[in-house]
């Protein structure tokens, strides 16, 4: 400031502006992949919820569902839970045994995972 004038020179906000880009580079990416990272952990929550779902329809049916629908027809599961990564509830991919009975489930999303596994392998 010069001359008592009120207010900021030029380089002065310049230099306000750059030290808010450099935190901000460094926050943002963090900020990203702990987004990432908080996707993951409803992905396994949620396929953990499904499991423990057949399992229950296992033990009280004495045999596994046809479909993930049966667990929301016998009341197991209000509905499917969201999978996360695709934002959808009917990507989910069953793994079926030799009759046709769902036994497991994993995520429908061909990305891969922070540690490099693909969420089909979950």
């Amino acid at each position: 400031m010069r001359n008592g004038e009120k207010g900021f020179t030029l380089i002065e906000l310049l230099v306000v502006m750059a030290i808010i880009a450099v935190l901000m580079s460094i926050a943002v990416p963090r900020y990203f992949q702990q987004t990432e990272r908080a996707r993951e952990v409803v992905l396994k929550h949620n396929i953990n919820v499904l499991r423990l779902s057949l399992d229950d329809y296992l033990r009280d049916n004495g045999d596994y569902p046809d479909s993930l629908e049966s667990l929301i027809d016998r009341q197991y599961l209000r509905q499917l839970p969201l999978d996360p990564i695709t934002d959808q509830r009917t990507s989910w991919v069953p793994k079926e045994n030799e009759e046709g009975k769902i036994i497991d489930v994993h995520s429908g999303s061909p990305l891969k995972s922070t540690d490099g596994t693909e969420y089909a392998q979950w």
